[in-house]
């Protein structure tokens, strides 16, 4: 009789134990403000050059939640012709261009960009004409990095420029 009890508290005890692992609370529907906020972590893509992204295989952008991913932008076309080869300064403005066309799309200006990565052929010359980012970024510069590269996608492009940004609900 005594082996029967001890096993009994021993299941008993047990079977507390596990029961108080378990404080979901099924008994409540998910609110409403839950759902929407999963909705809201669905990707929305974006393609400015839709026929173009698709033959180099990316999306140009990319918003989930309240965050938006810019892939590179580079000086060309919406038929991939380089746009201003051999001349940074107006490489630099034409990639500021579109990024600034994404960010419209999307309800977004320059003041939500947290992050900034330029890549270029040629360093100096991008410093020479760095200053027009003073006239993009008025309340403060984003994060980033400047990095010198052998090359980019195509021949001829001297700049390429990517970004994130978020918008504060």
């Amino acid at each position: 009789m005594t082996k029967i009890f001890l096993f009994a508290s021993c299941l008993l005890i047990g079977l507390s134990i596990l029961s108080g692992c378990n404080n979901a609370d099924t008994s409540k529907p998910i609110a409403d403000k839950e759902v929407k906020a999963s909705q809201s972590d669905t990707p929305e893509y974006f393609n400015l050059r839709p026929k173009l992204e698709k033959e180099y295989g990316y999306s140009h952008a990319v918003k989930i939640g309240n965050d938006l991913k810019i892939s590179g932008a580079v000086s060309m076309n919406d038929s991939g012709i380089i746009v201003a080869p051999g001349n940074m300064e107006q490489q630099m403005k034409n990639c500021y261009s579109d990024l600034e066309k994404i960010l419209h799309h999307y309800g977004y200006t320059y003041d939500d960009v947290v992050a900034e990565n330029i890549y270029t052929t040629n360093m100096a010359d991008f410093i020479k004409v760095s200053g027009f980012r003073n006239s993009i970024y008025k309340k403060q510069f984003p994060t980033g990095t400047w990095l010198e590269v052998k090359g980019l996608a195509l021949t001829g492009q001297l700049i390429e420029i990517d970004m994130e940004a978020h918008k504060t609900k």
